[in-house]
């Protein structure tokens, strides 16, 4: 369980963390408008399609498949090339490929790898997975299908894994995915999910210093979603500050990698925003409008970008002209 310090010792923190972000990284921030949601009727260019519907042996405490249900089916091979090629023609910039797990953990990706790399072949877009776990052989068919990066749940404390993600093993297994996911030279971006452990925060801090051990694209930190018909449905998330303090973690341990926000956390918590952007992170997703003012008093670099945070700002350049894409996104958050 993680001590929080004083107030004066953990705003030192921050500032440490904020400032070593900027150091290296730049005073800037990007935020995202995913391609899941929808904000005064914009919405991002960047979909989620699940390869399993709604369906999830593990049923994890926190989710019990109820993320899938707002994803796209992808039913079949060919029915994921032709979404792909249906979303492509609308202007997407790219997809989130994910699904539901097997009993250990598992994504049925030998039945799609071929469809991606068709995807890849006959379209532009960018192709993020949610890999779930992975042995050496799905790395390198990954890799050779053209996946452009891979997004990776790590929960760095083994009863957490076995009780709300109902595996029967420890999380040796995700530092195991991660091993063959580098030498594959896959892009990875571990997700961290503060509060996964029923709203308590446990393991998150050996979560950051398990990923330190690898070299990662980013490092995206979310929270405890609180989804109505789950286990964990009245289960209070953790305080801002505990998020914060996470994010501070990963910029001591990573000083050079970018950090996010992501959009899988509770909504309408303007001050876990806040503090995210006091702890320097660099990309942040579903900006409120107190995000904004917030980095506009630190006199951050603004941009805007519809996209999962996972991607970075160089690789959809081609989205802003002129600044007129840039404007019309941040009106949506006004």
């Amino acid at each position: 369980m993680s001590i929080m310090p004083s107030r004066s010792t953990f705003a030192a923190r921050l500032q440490a963390a904020r400032e070593l972000s900027w150091r290296h990284l730049g005073k800037s921030i990007t935020f995202y408008l995913p391609g899941m949601f929808r904000l005064d009727g914009a919405t991002g260019r960047y979909p989620a399609l699940s390869i399993t519907g709604g369906d999830c042996v593990l049923g994890c405490d926190h989710c019990q498949g109820k993320m899938l249900n707002s994803m796209i089916y992808a039913a079949s091979a060919d029915k994921l090339v032709s979404q792909c090629r249906q979303l492509a023609a609308r202007g997407n910039y790219g997809v989130l490929i994910s699904g539901g797990c097997n009993a250990e953990g598992r994504l049925p990706w030998d039945r799609f790898l071929p469809a991606i790399a068709k995807i890849k072949r006959e379209t532009e877009l960018f192709i993020s997975v949610h890999s779930g776990l992975v042995d050496h052989p799905d790395a390198l068919r990954l890799k050779q299908a053209g996946v452009d990066q891979v997004l990776l749940d790590v929960v760095g404390d083994d009863e957490t894994f076995k009780t709300v993600y109902h595996l029967p093993f420890g999380v040796e297994r995700i530092e195991a995915s991660m091993t063959v996911l580098q030498r594959a030279g896959i892009p990875m971006v571990p997700h961290i999910v503060c509060g996964i452990h029923y709203g308590g925060m446990r393991g998150e801090k050996k979560a950051v210093a398990m990923i330190s051990r690898f070299k990662v694209q980013q490092v995206v930190i979310v929270s405890l979603m609180t989804l109505p018909g789950t286990r964990m449905a009245t289960m209070p998330p953790p305080d801002p500050e505990a998020v914060a303090d996470i994010i501070a973690e990963v910029r001591l341990a990573m000083p050079h990698v970018p950090v996010s926000l992501g959009c899988a956390r509770q909504r309408g918590n303007r001050r876990l925003e806040e503090m995210a952007i006091e702890a320097g992170v660099n990309h942040l997703a579903l900006p409120s409008e107190a995000a904004v003012a917030k980095a506009e008093s630190y006199g951050l670099d603004i941009s805007y970008q519809e996209t999962c945070c996972s991607v970075g700002h160089d690789r959809s350049a081609s989205f802003f002209q002129q600044g007129d894409a840039s404007q019309g996104l941040r009106s949506c958050f006004q």
